[in-house]
């Protein structure tokens, strides 16, 4: 069994806080790995369903890799407290304007075990309307459309759609729709 020896503080982020482990294979030779901690132990994403059926995704810039990404309205905790509904909740008002009736929780994410401590939930947010207009942070660059379930499990295919909780989330809610059954 891999046992963690050490593991020391590399770089304090924003967000995220990076570490070197020490371990000890199997066999009894030592490894350093990366290991990445998420301050706030994560976030949480809507799949927001309008009352015909159509779900509302966000169009932002990602620089980490470079390139535009269609993805569910998402974010991080506030805090470590903050329950992850209440995060859904406000990240789907603040980038797109619109509430929804109720949320019911379809996943929870480890969005990359091999090295980071993030956990994302993943929420259907039914019958969702329009609140007011979109409240964005100042770093934020946030459009929205509407899509038809069809065509976003299309866009999952052809690569379009590559964003982990996205991907995720839209799968986990066109199961949803076959059983009706959440976490």
């Amino acid at each position: 069994m891999i046992q963690r020896r050490d593991r020391t503080l590399a770089c304090r982020g924003t967000i995220v806080d990076f570490y070197r482990d020490t371990v000890v294979l199997p066999d009894g030779h030592t490894e350093e790995w990366d290991y990445v901690r998420h301050k706030r132990g994560g976030g949480a994403a809507a799949v927001p369903v309008l009352p015909d059926g159509r779900i509302i995704l966000i169009r932002q810039y990602r620089q980490a890799i470079d390139a535009e990404t269609l993805e569910l309205p998402a974010g991080t905790r506030d805090s470590e407290e903050e329950p992850s509904e209440e995060t859904a909740r406000r990240e789907l008002l603040e980038e797109t304007g619109y509430a929804a009736e109720r949320f019911v929780r379809l996943a929870q994410l480890k969005t990359a075990v091999a090295y980071c401590s993030e956990t994302v939930d993943v929420y259907l947010a039914e019958n969702v309307s329009r609140e007011g207009e979109q409240r964005l942070d100042a770093t934020e660059d946030i459009s929205f459309a509407f899509y038809e379930l069809g065509e976003l499990l299309d866009r999952i295919r052809t690569g379009e759609i590559c964003d982990a909780k996205t991907v995720a989330g839209i799968l986990a809610y066109a199961e949803y729709r076959q059983t009706g059954d959440g976490l």
